[in-house]
């Protein structure tokens, strides 16, 4: 078992004085089977209003306005949460259980793609061909390892409207599009996918205590017969140094924040701490 600590601070700088703003925030981790929350808070200065409420991908999400004026807004989500053991997978399933009726109505809404999901050409071409010899498991493996093969993860190279085909085509990219090509063309061959956020304690060998710098992070969870998560990015599964935020199809679904503030043009820094206690 894993005990994560994890700060999230996001800070806004704006460019004159704003008098509303309107927000919510996706920062606190799930509680799963596999993983608990021991304690977990957002934190905003300035508020004037605040409420929570789970959203319909089963994510947690703090509501919050501002109607007051201000140059800046700080948004800090601090959690502890525990990662239990993977337990044994079970059986896998065939391609002929993927493709029956029933599992493609339970699952229709991780087998569409909408634009930012649609997969390349060639991408698909490749999960095809590899459709064709391999188990619907070893073939969702295989895909993600071809991403992280032929994709550089390069900061800054997209941004949040950056479609998969864009990202596909530079050859570049971060962790979301990563996850968007993978989910999209799991998809296009069958395989339900889902994207999934999160944060990713990076450094495996950090002494127990010391804080690192952390990645607000993403990956794909695959279905075919269980979830499984796998990380396209670093080219691994998912383990005890990944804690799940919120899963569903695309980015859009559950970003860490939005909102609207008028008036203004904004600057932001994010950090992310994580310390592993035990």
């Amino acid at each position: 078992m894993t005990t994560l600590r994890i700060e999230h601070r996001s800070h806004f700088r704006y460019d004159t004085e704003v008098v509303s703003s309107y927000n919510e925030a996706r920062l606190l981790p799930a509680w799963l089977p596999r993983q608990r929350v021991l304690d977990s808070r957002v934190d905003v200065s300035p508020m004037t209003w605040s409420t929570t409420y789970r959203d319909y991908w089963e994510c947690d999400v703090m509501a919050f306005e501002v109607l007051q004026p201000h140059r800046s807004l700080t948004v800090t989500g601090s959690s502890l949460v525990e990662i239990l053991p993977q337990p044994a997978r079970a059986e896998r399933a065939s391609w002929d259980t993927l493709g029956g009726p029933k599992f493609q109505d339970l699952l229709c809404e991780y087998l569409d793609n909408s634009a930012m999901t649609e997969p390349p050409a060639e991408l698909e071409e490749y999960a095809r061909e590899a459709a064709a010899k391999l188990s619907p498991d070893a073939t969702a493996r295989a895909l993600c390892e071809h991403l992280h093969d032929q994709m550089r993860y390069v900061p800054g190279a997209t941004t949040v409207h950056t479609i998969a085909r864009e990202a596909w085509d530079a050859r570049s990219g971060v962790c979301q599009d990563f996850a968007q090509l993978a989910a999209g063309t799991l998809r296009r061959i069958g395989i339900p996918a889902r994207y999934v956020s999160g944060y990713l304690h990076p450094k495996r060998d950090a002494a127990m205590g010391e804080t690192v710098q952390g990645e607000s992070h993403a990956w794909v969870e695959w279905w075919t017969g269980e979830w499984t998560g796998f990380d396209p990015t670093n080219d691994r599964e998912v383990g005890d140094h990944h804690v799940i935020v919120g899963r569903a199809r695309e980015y859009s679904d559950i970003p860490p924040l939005s909102g609207v503030v008028a008036g203004a043009t904004e600057h932001l820094d994010v950090t992310v701490s994580v310390t592993q206690v035990s």
